[in-house]
């Protein structure tokens, strides 16, 4: 191999023989005379090599030696073709060929809060929605292939591709995440429902090295679709993880101890963390005392950065020397050397240092009545704020297995929903929180709206009708008793509604004006900001009167996640409801609330949808059932769709305009992250 240096850049040939830049450096804003391949904005390396009549030279960042040499547990740094899988995934540049450096800042709520916009920066998976939101191209996967049933999906890996610290990742790495981690009961309680098919598992076979394949139990067409959106990596590393699992390794218990660890799966959910979100603390937190012993700082990544250093008040990262990617000049990504997340738990302190412009890109979190501070500063800042519309948007879900009998009585109650639905003031809440830039909405779980959605689905009960609110809180008993126009609970009991507002997640003068909408029609209340953390913890006790944040999935998504139709419809990241049928269902009737006929409806409804063929008529039909049931029940009381903004700095470059400010198609990873790079 020759290595020549040309304008401070390592320029190797894996030929010896050609010179660099024998491929054109196409980019999306001029491809050089390069034909589209199969797929919008990415290439396979032969494919690219053909249509652009050349062979491709492959670069390195200059700085990756030191850059890996902090990456604990990693050796001495190959040459960069041993690195490389012989197949990298090529990427068009949105504007221009990158230059390597920098430092990438992020802001996040806290460890596990606001930190999805700055993973998915990082983010990898089998596949991915490419910035058109409705094509999946490959990433981690070179291909696949359905059988005729969407009973089997086979995916074809990329030979040679390597782990962050160089060890092989295979077919068996799949396998490995599906057997011993996703679906094993003593890593996951309980398996999540985008792991199964209609409740059931799926038989994962490895048929060699870089072939493996999903055989379901029954139809699941959305089950790539799940690949390419969601935050849960259909991979981790058996090597490594391997060691502690007592099914691989006869010495795991052993292996985990000798670190400091009780057993094998202590270890495990300690690398691993008990959930399969990618910013759980990693050892070095979680056991400061065993950082000496310990081979690695984090699980090995095939993501763009790995995780070197973490504290109570964020983390750092650095570029992967064995990432899979290269532009259409051969240069390895991710261009930025490295990544540092600051978690600020103030909603006023991020706006600050947003306004200040200490951040590079941020959408999580920045609500609406952000946007007019950030936009007046955005030429003295250098900084640019997009407005785009908003997928999940706020909603509010009256505690239907509340503690209190009376007030699940009354929550339980459709009319009671039906009165606070109507109580709301839509339009002068779009006027005063969204500047008339939304519209009044009804929460039907998919967001936006498919066709077989109907208008009058679309806004239920969202009419402001404060005389239909009062007569229905009338019929159901709640009048005021004591003559200080409040209502009273149908037994006489006070009632005041503690309304806990995470701002992660809606807007508290949103939570204000429906505050005083429900006060309007003698429904007391106290507005109160929390965190996050809070919120969900106060959520998953089941101690909240009332949960409120965004919410709302693309079609994209529900086709390969159940979840938000089935008790107690949604994550402990997001608004739920019937955590008591929740647990009626998963203990068998042993334990919790028993739930009504309309939510075993769609129960069977999600599940059959999920097997049909979207777009088909079947899927329609079963999507409208769904989504009666679903705006009918007034679980989630939707409020208005607007438009949130996105905030980046104008020295990161190669950053397109997204389509929709959201969490759906899971934020950044459509638009490339890996090809941004810092201009100085």
């Amino acid at each position: 191999m020759k290595t020549l240096t040309l304008t401070g850049v390592a320029w190797l040939t894996l030929s010896g023989a050609a010179l660099a830049g024998t491929c054109p450096a196409a980019t999306v804003a001029d491809m050089a005379g390069v034909a589209r391949g199969a797929f919008p904005q990415v290439y396979e390396l032969a494919e690219y090599q053909s249509l652009g009549n050349c062979t491709m030279e492959f670069s390195e960042n200059p700085a990756i030696g030191d850059l890996n040499a902090r990456i604990r547990g990693n050796g001495a740094l190959p040459a960069l073709a041993d690195r490389l899988p012989s197949e990298p995934l090529i990427l068009t540049p949105y504007d221009s060929v990158g230059k390597y450096g920098g430092t990438f800042d992020a802001l996040s709520n806290a460890t596990e809060s606001g930190t999805s916009d700055f993973m998915s920066v990082r983010h990898v998976n089998l596949v991915r929605y490419s910035d058109d939101l409705t094509t999946i191209v490959p990433n981690v996967a070179k291909s696949w292939k359905w059988n005729d049933d969407f009973t089997q999906l086979t995916f074809n890996l990329r030979k040679g591709h390597k782990w962050s610290n160089g060890d092989p990742f295979t077919a068996e790495d799949v396998k490995f995440w599906y057997d011993n981690l996703a679906t094993d009961t003593n890593v996951r309680e309980k398996p999540k429902d985008y792991v199964l098919v209609a409740g059931e598992k799926i038989d994962v076979v490895v048929i060699d090295p870089q072939t493996v394949q999903f055989n379901l139990p029954s139809p699941k067409p959305g089950l790539l679709s799940h690949f390419a959106n969601h935050y849960a990596q259909a991979f981790q590393p058996k090597k490594f993880l391997g060691q502690f699992h007592p099914s691989i390794d006869a010495n795991a218990d052993a292996n985990a101890k000798a670190l400091g660890f009780e057993n094998g799966y202590d270890a495990i959910k300690a690398y691993y963390g008990n959930s399969d979100w990618m910013d759980t603390p990693t050892p070095m937190l979680a056991k400061p005392g065993l950082v000496a012993g310990l081979p690695a700082d984090t699980v090995p990544t095939l993501e763009s950065h790995i995780i070197i250093s973490e504290t109570t008040e964020g983390r750092h990262l650095v570029a992967n020397p064995y990432f899979f990617q290269v532009d259409t000049a051969g240069n390895q990504l991710p261009y930025i050397n490295e990544q540092d997340e600051l978690f600020v738990g103030e909603s006023e302190v991020r706006l600050l240092k947003l306004v200040n412009s200490e951040v590079d890109y941020k959408s999580q979190a920045l609500n609406l009545d952000y946007a007019p501070l950030l936009m007046e500063n955005q030429e003295k800042g250098n900084f640019t704020v997009d407005l785009k519309p908003e997928v999940a948007f706020g909603v509010f879900a009256f505690n239907v297995n509340s503690e209190n009998p009376e007030k699940r009585k009354v929550f339980g109650d459709v009319k009671f929903r039906q009165a606070m639905s109507v109580a709301m003031n839509r339009d002068e809440i779009n006027e005063v929180v969204y500047f008339g830039l939304g519209k009044p909405a009804a929460y039907v779980a998919f967001s936006p709206s498919p066709s077989f959605v109907t208008e009058e689905m679309d806004t239920y009960m969202t009419g402001f009708d404060a005389a239909k609110a009062n007569a229905l809180l009338d019929e159901i008993g709640m009048v005021d008793i004591d003559g200080d126009g409040m209502r009273e609970l149908p037994n006489g009991e006070t009632i005041v509604l503690n309304l806990q507002v995470a701002t992660q997640g809606i807007a508290i003068k949103l939570v204000e004006l429906v505050g005083q909408n429900w006060k309007d029609v003698g429904i007391n209340n106290t507005v109160k900001e929390v965190t996050t953390d809070e919120f969900r913890s106060a959520q998953s006790s089941n101690k909240l009167d009332v949960m409120m944040y965004a919410k709302g999935q693309p079609l994209a998504v529900v086709l390969g996640n159940a979840e938000v139709f089935q008790p107690p419809f949604d994550n402990y990241f997001n608004v739920r409801n019937g955590i008591l049928w929740a647990e009626y269902i998963d203990q068998k009737g042993a334990s919790g609330v028993k739930p009504p006929e309309y939510v075993y409806e769609m129960m069977a409804d999600i599940d059959a949808f999920q097997g049909a063929v979207a777009g088909s008529d079947e899927s329609n039909a079963i999507g409208a059932r769904l989504v009666e049931n679903m705006a009918k029940s007034l679980l989630f009381i939707g409020t208005v769709k607007a438009v949130a903004p996105i905030y980046h700095s104008n020295k990161l470059k190669n950053f397109t305009e997204f389509k929709t400010q959201s969490y759906a198609y899971y934020r950044a990873y459509p638009y490339r992250p890996t090809q941004w790079y810092l201009d100085e």
